[in-house]
């Protein structure tokens, strides 16, 4: 069977809990190498040679030896269990295609920010919209080889709460961007225990009010 086929039948193979993930970022910090890294069947890719005539458009500070980009999104698989799978969408990076990301951003429980430490500020308009849309996330990290940056540095830079995870990766490994989803996936878990209870709370009162009398 050759990978085209297997890749079709993983595609076909049913779950019943399907987890969307997205992948944003500045230019160039590894969205795509990240879901190919970690993507258990052949990602799909959007990828098309840059042109001159980007040049005048997009901002290649720190990535001038780049030579292709998403155009619309990365996509890959992974299985969580008999049950659940993760379905990775990497978004553009350019500002160009940033009208895209709300459209991805629908049904997402929750996304990781990557991030290059040469260049923190591509990274700010990435945790703007997230922000915007209520969507949980953390901030990784790419190790690029940059200057080194202490934790409450970074957090400083981004603006990013406390609570929010920090995390250090390299884009090109597949165990260590599967760490980065595992630590998505725990603090998304605890997002919905903090909530459980306030959930009850709420809906306590509503129950205990008498129906009105006919």
């Amino acid at each position: 069977m050759d990978s085209a086929t297997s890749d079709r039948d993983a595609l076909q193979a049913t779950a019943d809990n399907g987890l969307k993930i997205v992948v944003v970022g500045g230019f160039g910090v590894g969205k795509t190498t990240m879901v190919r890294s970690v993507s258990e069947i052949r990602p799909l890719n959007t990828e098309e040679t840059m042109t001159r005539a980007g040049e005048a458009v997009d901002h290649l500070d720190g990535v001038q030896s780049k030579t292709s980009t998403t155009v619309a999104f990365d996509f890959g698989r992974i299985t969580l269990d008999a049950h659940s799978v993760l379905y990775l969408f990497g978004a553009p990076g350019q500002e160009r295609f940033w009208f895209l990301w709300d459209r991805l951003f629908s049904g997402t429980l929750g996304a990781v920010v990557l991030v290059d430490t040469r260049r923190l500020s591509d990274s700010w308009y990435a945790i703007d919209r997230l922000e915007h849309h209520g969507t949980p996330f953390i901030v990784a990290c790419n190790d690029f080889g940059g200057p080194f940056h202490s934790e409450q540095q970074l957090r400083d830079a981004l603006d990013i709460a406390p609570d929010v995870p920090l995390v250090e990766c390299d884009a090109r490994d597949r165990s260590s961007s599967k760490y980065v989803l595992i630590t998505l996936v725990e603090h998304l878990q605890q997002l919905a225990a903090a909530r459980a209870p306030e959930a009850a709370l709420t809906a306590a009162p509503a129950a205990m009010t008498p129906e009105p009398t006919p």
